[in-house]
């Protein structure tokens, strides 16, 4: 294995690091100060929309993709160290359009779209002018499994009537999204219980489609916007189908694998943006006599959480290199593993520098408690822990049970 960057990444981390600090750190408070002026917490703010043509105009623009037609063409083992770097500043992805969910719905229009889904609705992802929300999960079901999904998708002549509720929809409340992908039964009672879902694409503002409630997270409404969406005869033309009737669940593994090591890439930039404040503290923070940095359990938690990251890092890194090389497929395991060890690695950094903060460390004054809610909520989106560990057992198990 070599996880070496190639002279192209090297370059982008070069110039994405220099785009973080030049405009992103510094903006921060600006950022905020324009939620809530606004008095909107899902307001797209000014200052994102500069910054957005600025990197698109540097060339920092849709890295996420390694479909070259649409995106960067960069693999994943380069694209790695770059998602970190965003994911140091909650919003900074979407400055590059590099942003969930839209990343993944761009990845499965551009591998399952029509010629019409691709020019009405990836397009305008591409560049940056709309958003959109992946509906899967639901509140009235295990959603980990997703064969339990229970919406249902009728089809009535050369329509599909959707009857049924989502909740967790990142996006849905952004002013900006435009597009659902929503996953349900066409064929809820057929013998495969993979082959009964599809997806479909359901316009914003489609009669019959609402949002019922915005769901915050630890008391933040992350400015994502998660939504509880109701659809109620919702009807879509039959043409809204994405890929084949009986594809949503493949699709949706299609995915959940890139998306899930994107999350674990930026999870390792919120542990490690959390151990630069920390030591940024301790070196200035003076107690009984003497600073911080100087007190031993200080010590232990900066070299636990150095080696937790770089752990962590070279795991990630691992399971890009295995998807670019092997596949998909054979990355499962890996995915799996990382999907577990990134989110636990950033909320242990974190809780150690929101203790080294006192009590500024949950306030608003430092990111530190933001960041703590996001990567909590990682530890049950795109599958919660116990999923991901029950499929790395039953896969390290699978040759000692065929033995038996």
């Amino acid at each position: 294995m070599d996880f070496a960057y190639t002279e192209r990444a090297k370059s982008l981390i070069e110039r994405v690091s220099g785009f973080m600090d030049s405009y992103v750190y510094p903006n921060e408070r600006l950022y905020h100060e324009q939620i809530a002026a606004s008095g909107d917490p899902f307001h797209h703010t000014e200052i994102v929309d500069e910054l957005k043509a600025r990197a698109r105009a540097e060339g920092l623009w849709n890295l996420f993709l390694p479909d070259s037609e649409y995106g960067a063409g960069l693999t994943n083992l380069e694209y790695a160290p770059l998602a970190e770097l965003m994911g140091r500043v909650p919003w900074a992805s979407e400055v590059f359009n590099c942003a969930a969910p839209d990343t993944g719905n761009m990845e499965i229009l551009a591998q399952f779209g029509t010629p019409e889904q691709k020019e009405r609705w990836l397009r305008p992802l591409l560049d940056g002018e709309i958003r959109s929300a992946f509906a899967m999960t639901e509140p009235d079901v295990a959603s980990s499994d997703a064969t339990n999904i229970q919406l249902t998708i009728r089809r009535e002549g050369d329509e599909y009537v959707l009857d049924g509720r989502k909740w967790w929809t990142t996006g849905a409340a952004r002013p900006r999204c435009k597009i659902l992908i929503v996953m349900g039964k066409t064929d809820p009672n057929g013998p495969d219980i993979h082959r009964q879902q599809s997806m479909v694409l359901v316009p914003v503002g489609t009669p019959g489609a609402r949002i019922v409630r915005s769901l915050p997270v630890f008391g933040y409404n992350d400015n994502e916007g998660h939504a509880e969406l109701a659809f109620e005869g919702a009807r879509v033309p039959v043409t809204n189908l994405l890929g084949g009737e009986g594809d949503g669940f493949a699709i949706a593994q299609a995915r959940l694998g890139p998306g899930r090591i994107h999350h674990c890439m930026r999870c390792i930039g919120g542990a490690q943006r959390a151990l630069d404040l920390m030591l940024q503290r301790v070196s200035s923070r003076i107690a009984f006599g003497k600073p911080l940095a100087e007190q031993g359990i200080i010590q232990t938690w900066i070299a636990d959480s150095l080696i937790e990251i770089q752990q962590a890092r070279l795991l990630t890194l691992q399971a890009a290199w295995t998807i670019d090389t092997l596949g998909k497929k054979a990355a499962q395991d890996q995915i799996a593993m990382i999907k577990v060890v990134a989110p636990n690695v950033m909320l242990r950094v974190i809780d150690r520098a929101i203790q080294a903060f006192g009590g500024a460390g949950v306030t608003d004054d430092a990111p530190l408690a933001q960041l703590y809610a996001a990567g909590r909520t990682l530890r049950i989106a795109d599958g919660p822990d116990e999923v991901h560990r029950r499929a790395i057992a039953r896969s390290a198990l699978r040759p000692f049970m065929k033995r038996g």
